[in-house]
């Protein structure tokens, strides 16, 4: 794959690390001020936790896009360690 490519999935990948962190931030929070069992702590929690999940998996395939879609995940941690 080109470089450029491989920068851009670094930079998504920062971005989405970075807004999960605020997210589950922005969670704690409000499980710390809004009543216990608010409609609105629910609902941004398995929001978030929907989230994460979905970020997962879009970050896991634009990783293995990025490495230029090597045969296996020990390929892709060589090529990110070497």
């Amino acid at each position: 794959m080109t470089d450029e490519i491989l920068r851009a999935y670094k930079e998504v990948e920062s971005a989405v690390e970075r807004y999960i962190r605020l997210l589950h931030d922005h969670v704690t929070m409000l499980q710390n001020t809004e009543p216990p069992g608010s409609d609105k702590v629910v609902r941004l929690t398995a929001g978030s936790k929907a989230m994460t999940d979905s970020a997962g998996i879009y970050l896991s395939y634009a990783k293995y896009v990025a490495y230029g879609m090597p045969a296996s995940e020990e390929m892709v941690e060589d090529e990110i360690q070497g």
